[in-house]
Formats: C-alpha cells, sequence, structure tokens
C-alpha cells in the first residue's frame, strides 16, 4: 500500500475513529462534526505548542475563526480510522490560517481538506488585537516554511 502523501511536511497529527454519533440520516460523517474536528486537531496543536485555555485567559488575548473554508472529499463512515492534520500555513501580525487534511488510514485517502482563518482577540471586549509575544513564539515555530508546498493540491 502507498505512503500516505501530506500536502505539508511535519503535520501534527490527531487519530480518530468514526464513531456512530458522528453520523447524520444517511450514514456518514455529517458535515457539521468535520469543523468540529477542525477546532478540535487545532486546539490539540496549540496545546503541543504550549498554548491552552488557561493561557489565553493569563494573556487576555484568544484565537477566534474568521473564515473557514472546507471541503468534503469522501465520506466516512463508523468505524473509520482517520488521521487529521493540520500545519500553520501562515502567520501574521494579527493572525494565523491553519491547513487541514484527514486521511483515512485503511486506504490512505484524503477525505477532507480545510483551511481556517483564526484572528487574535482581547477576551474582554472582543475586538482585534495583535498576537502576544507568547502567541508569536509558539505559533512562528510551527510555521510552515515559505518554500514548502502542497503536494495534491
Amino acid at each position: 500500500m502507498k505512503s500516505i502523501t501530506w500536502d505539508y511536511p511535519n503535520p501534527h497529527l490527531l487519530p480518530l475513529t468514526v464513531d456512530d454519533q458522528h453520523l447524520d440520516a444517511m450514514r456518514h460523517t455529517n458535515n457539521v462534526v468535520y469543523l468540529a474536528w477542525v477546532e478540535q486537531v487545532a486546539w490539540h496543536h496549540s496545546h503541543q505548542l504550549g498554548l491552552s485555555w488557561d493561557d489565553y485567559v493569563r494573556l487576555g488575548h484568544g484565537m477566534v475563526a474568521r473564515r473557514h473554508e472546507l471541503d468534503y472529499l469522501a465520506p466516512t463512515v463508523a468505524g473509520d480510522q482517520l488521521l487529521l492534520a493540520t500545519w500553520i500555513i501562515s502567520a501574521d501580525r494579527l493572525s494565523i490560517t491553519r491547513a487541514y487534511q484527514f486521511v483515512r488510514q485503511s486506504d490512505h485517502k484524503t477525505v477532507f481538506r480545510g483551511t481556517t482563518r483564526w484572528v487574535c482577540v482581547d477576551l474582554e471586549s472582543g475586538r482585534p488585537r495583535r498576537l502576544p509575544a507568547e502567541f508569536e513564539h509558539a505559533y512562528q515555530r510551527a510555521l510552515v516554511p515559505p518554500e514548502a508546498t502542497p503536494d495534491t493540491r
């Protein structure tokens, strides 16, 4: 069997098994579940980078979704084992952009791709704010180098 072709190098991975609770009336994973998984793998990666909700509260800043682009490429069903991958593909003073690729392990098929632009906001006012130094350091450390282009897009 061929190996997984990731869109970018060094993905942050979160394994997950599709469960009956994830399915819709058509017995496929519901589209809103993929959005929840986007958030789940993003938080998992942020925690690995040393940023938790407690850090957000301590710093008075957080990241909120400004824009999602989601491409559902193949259905998944109960029992499918997936690898949820994410990368930080761009960062500036106010925001980061994450890319996502979800792969079914049994056949290495990419079943989902997406991107989210996350914007830094002041937790009290909700207004956009510059990324605190701790955010910048953590996210820059994980930033995909500009020369790394997607392999399969």
